[in-house]
């Protein structure tokens, strides 16, 4: 039984397919990685800030708290 050119242009096509597919995958993968490693720096980077204007920030310390130097 021989294959018809018709299934064999078919199957041809279905493969390129599916190797972009395989490809743009692997890319999407990599991306989505290199996504969480920011957002996992990021969050670190947040804690970090607040713990730094936690611990320099006493309540009634603030700007709007203190009083100008002309009174």
């Amino acid at each position: 039984m021989s294959d018809s050119p018709d299934a064999d242009q078919r199957l041809m096509a279905l493969e390129v397919k599916i190797s972009y597919l395989e490809d743009l995958t692997d890319t999407l993968n990599a991306m989505v990685a290199r996504q969480q490693q920011q957002i996992e720096w990021l969050a670190r980077e947040l804690v970090q800030q607040r713990r730094s204007t936690g611990d320099a920030a006493t309540p009634g310390s603030g700007l709007l708290d203190e009083r100008p130097p002309h009174y």
